[in-house]
Protein backbone atom coordinates (compact mmCIF):
# COMPACT_ATOMS: atom_id res chain seq x y z
CA UNK A 1 0.00 0.00 0.00
CA UNK A 2 1.65 3.61 -1.01
CA UNK A 3 1.27 6.44 1.26
CA UNK A 4 -2.02 8.64 0.61
CA UNK A 5 -0.06 11.84 -1.51
CA UNK A 6 -2.19 14.82 0.37
CA UNK A 7 -0.99 13.91 3.57
CA UNK A 8 2.32 15.01 4.48
CA UNK A 9 4.46 12.45 5.86
CA UNK A 10 5.66 12.67 9.74
CA UNK A 11 9.76 13.70 10.16
CA UNK A 12 11.31 10.52 10.20
CA UNK A 13 9.30 9.35 7.35
CA UNK A 14 10.33 12.42 5.49
CA UNK A 15 14.04 11.37 6.19
CA UNK A 16 13.90 8.04 5.10
CA UNK A 17 11.97 8.96 1.96
CA UNK A 18 15.25 11.67 1.48
CA UNK A 19 17.46 9.09 2.12
CA UNK A 20 16.28 6.30 -0.17
CA UNK A 21 15.82 8.97 -3.22
CA UNK A 22 19.51 10.73 -3.09
CA UNK A 23 20.84 6.64 -2.03
CA UNK A 24 18.24 5.85 -5.44
CA UNK A 25 20.39 8.36 -7.80
CA UNK A 26 23.78 7.32 -6.69
CA UNK A 27 22.83 3.67 -7.17
CA UNK A 28 20.65 4.36 -10.37
CA UNK A 29 24.10 6.50 -11.81
CA UNK A 30 26.24 3.94 -10.72
CA UNK A 31 24.49 0.21 -11.92
CA UNK A 32 21.23 1.88 -14.31
CA UNK A 33 18.33 -0.54 -14.58
CA UNK A 34 20.50 -3.64 -12.67
CA UNK A 35 20.50 -1.45 -9.57
CA UNK A 36 18.54 -3.55 -6.31
CA UNK A 37 16.56 -2.57 -4.54
CA UNK A 38 18.06 -4.03 -1.62
CA UNK A 39 21.37 -2.73 -2.25
CA UNK A 40 19.54 1.04 -2.46
CA UNK A 41 17.66 0.19 0.94
CA UNK A 42 20.92 -0.94 2.86
CA UNK A 43 22.66 1.78 1.44
CA UNK A 44 20.03 4.54 2.61
CA UNK A 45 19.67 2.77 5.85
CA UNK A 46 16.75 1.46 5.84
CA UNK A 47 14.42 -1.72 5.50
CA UNK A 48 13.39 -3.06 2.05
CA UNK A 49 9.74 -2.55 3.18
CA UNK A 50 10.01 0.93 3.66
CA UNK A 51 11.63 1.32 0.38
CA UNK A 52 8.63 -1.02 -1.35
CA UNK A 53 5.97 1.45 1.12
CA UNK A 54 7.13 4.17 -0.61
CA UNK A 55 8.06 3.47 -4.21
CA UNK A 56 6.15 -0.24 -5.18
CA UNK A 57 7.83 -0.38 -8.07
CA UNK A 58 11.27 -0.13 -9.69
CA UNK A 59 9.50 2.82 -12.65
CA UNK A 60 8.00 4.64 -9.31
CA UNK A 61 11.35 4.90 -7.72
CA UNK A 62 13.41 6.33 -10.59
CA UNK A 63 10.29 8.89 -11.44
CA UNK A 64 10.51 10.05 -8.11
CA UNK A 65 14.69 10.31 -7.73
CA UNK A 66 14.47 11.97 -10.68
CA UNK A 67 11.78 14.47 -9.99
CA UNK A 68 13.29 14.86 -6.29
CA UNK A 69 16.53 16.13 -8.34
CA UNK A 70 15.07 18.96 -10.32
CA UNK A 71 13.53 20.31 -7.52
CA UNK A 72 16.20 20.19 -5.25
CA UNK A 73 18.07 22.01 -7.99
CA UNK A 74 15.07 24.72 -8.50
CA UNK A 75 14.46 24.99 -4.54
CA UNK A 76 17.83 25.98 -3.59
CA UNK A 77 17.19 29.43 -5.89
CA UNK A 78 15.79 31.63 -2.98
CA UNK A 79 18.31 30.63 -0.66
CA UNK A 80 20.93 31.26 -3.11
CA UNK A 81 19.92 34.68 -3.45
CA UNK A 82 19.43 35.45 -0.05
CA UNK A 83 22.92 34.81 0.88
CA UNK A 84 25.16 35.55 -1.77
CA UNK A 85 25.23 38.24 -4.38
CA UNK A 86 23.31 37.43 -7.92
CA UNK A 87 26.28 36.79 -10.04
CA UNK A 88 28.08 34.31 -7.17
CA UNK A 89 24.62 32.65 -6.76
CA UNK A 90 24.30 32.34 -10.50
CA UNK A 91 28.23 30.91 -10.62
CA UNK A 92 27.03 28.16 -7.49
CA UNK A 93 23.45 27.28 -9.54
CA UNK A 94 25.14 26.61 -12.69
CA UNK A 95 27.38 24.03 -10.91
CA UNK A 96 24.48 22.33 -9.18
CA UNK A 97 22.78 22.20 -12.22
CA UNK A 98 26.40 20.48 -13.88
CA UNK A 99 25.48 18.05 -10.73
CA UNK A 100 22.06 17.45 -11.95
CA UNK A 101 22.74 16.34 -15.57
CA UNK A 102 25.82 14.54 -14.69
CA UNK A 103 22.84 12.40 -12.39
CA UNK A 104 20.46 12.71 -14.94
CA UNK A 105 23.19 11.10 -17.76
CA UNK A 106 23.91 8.28 -15.67
CA UNK A 107 20.01 7.12 -15.34
CA UNK A 108 19.53 7.54 -18.71
CA UNK A 109 18.63 4.17 -19.03
CA UNK A 110 16.81 3.94 -15.96
CA UNK A 111 15.07 7.04 -16.65
CA UNK A 112 14.27 5.54 -20.54
CA UNK A 113 12.25 2.49 -18.98
CA UNK A 114 10.40 4.80 -17.44
CA UNK A 115 9.21 6.41 -20.30
CA UNK A 116 8.94 3.33 -21.97
CA UNK A 117 6.18 2.52 -19.23
CA UNK A 118 4.39 5.17 -20.06
CA UNK A 119 5.30 7.63 -17.41
CA UNK A 120 6.75 10.92 -18.15
CA UNK A 121 9.24 11.74 -15.33
CA UNK A 122 10.49 15.03 -17.72
CA UNK A 123 7.11 16.29 -16.91
CA UNK A 124 7.57 20.11 -15.32
CA UNK A 125 11.44 19.91 -15.50
CA UNK A 126 12.15 21.96 -17.80
CA UNK A 127 9.50 24.92 -16.92
CA UNK A 128 11.11 24.50 -13.58
CA UNK A 129 14.63 24.95 -14.12
CA UNK A 130 13.53 27.52 -16.78
CA UNK A 131 11.76 29.44 -14.04
CA UNK A 132 15.34 29.07 -11.30
CA UNK A 133 17.17 30.69 -14.08
CA UNK A 134 15.02 33.09 -14.81
CA UNK A 135 14.95 33.90 -11.22
CA UNK A 136 18.81 34.07 -11.17
CA UNK A 137 19.45 35.82 -14.26
CA UNK A 138 16.56 38.09 -13.32
CA UNK A 139 18.52 39.29 -10.07
CA UNK A 140 21.82 39.69 -11.66
CA UNK A 141 20.05 42.23 -14.42
CA UNK A 142 18.66 44.48 -11.51
CA UNK A 143 21.84 44.35 -9.94
CA UNK A 144 23.75 45.40 -12.40
CA UNK A 145 26.24 42.37 -12.84
CA UNK A 146 24.72 40.60 -15.95
CA UNK A 147 24.02 41.99 -19.48
CA UNK A 148 20.33 42.58 -19.99
CA UNK A 149 20.10 41.54 -23.71
CA UNK A 150 20.64 37.50 -22.39
CA UNK A 151 17.53 36.11 -21.88
CA UNK A 152 17.47 33.12 -18.97
CA UNK A 153 16.12 30.80 -22.47
CA UNK A 154 19.91 31.90 -23.91
CA UNK A 155 21.80 31.08 -21.13
CA UNK A 156 19.48 27.69 -20.84
CA UNK A 157 20.57 26.73 -24.01
CA UNK A 158 24.33 27.16 -23.20
CA UNK A 159 24.05 24.93 -20.27
CA UNK A 160 22.12 22.47 -22.16
CA UNK A 161 25.27 22.31 -24.22
CA UNK A 162 27.79 22.31 -21.65
CA UNK A 163 25.77 19.06 -20.20
CA UNK A 164 25.70 17.13 -23.56
CA UNK A 165 29.20 17.65 -24.35
CA UNK A 166 30.74 17.45 -20.44
CA UNK A 167 27.95 15.61 -18.31
CA UNK A 168 30.20 12.50 -17.54
CA UNK A 169 32.14 12.60 -13.86
CA UNK A 170 35.52 12.33 -15.66
CA UNK A 171 34.68 15.55 -17.67
CA UNK A 172 34.15 17.89 -14.70
CA UNK A 173 36.96 19.97 -15.29
CA UNK A 174 35.64 20.88 -18.56
CA UNK A 175 32.42 21.47 -17.43
CA UNK A 176 33.78 23.42 -14.81
CA UNK A 177 35.83 25.43 -17.55
CA UNK A 178 32.77 26.19 -20.04
CA UNK A 179 30.84 27.35 -17.49
CA UNK A 180 33.32 29.85 -16.24
CA UNK A 181 33.72 30.75 -19.78
CA UNK A 182 29.87 30.84 -20.01
CA UNK A 183 29.59 33.40 -16.98
CA UNK A 184 32.34 35.54 -18.13
CA UNK A 185 30.58 36.31 -21.14
CA UNK A 186 27.27 37.37 -18.83
CA UNK A 187 28.95 39.88 -17.03
CA UNK A 188 28.01 43.44 -17.55
CA UNK A 189 30.24 45.54 -19.31
CA UNK A 190 31.78 48.35 -16.66
CA UNK A 191 30.20 51.75 -16.73
CA UNK A 192 31.95 53.72 -19.40
CA UNK A 193 33.36 57.24 -18.22
CA UNK A 194 32.67 60.28 -19.52
CA UNK A 195 34.94 60.77 -22.78
CA UNK A 196 35.72 57.38 -23.71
Amino acid sequence: MTRDAGRPLRADAQRNRDKILATAVRVFTEEGLDAHFERIAREAGVGTGTLYRNFPTREALIEAAYRNEVARLCDAVPDLLATLPPSEALRVWTRRFIDYATAKFGMADALRAVVASGSNPYADSHEMIQGALTSLMDAGTAAGTIRSDIRATDMFAALAGIALTSAKPEQREQAERLLDLTLDGLKAAPPRLPGD
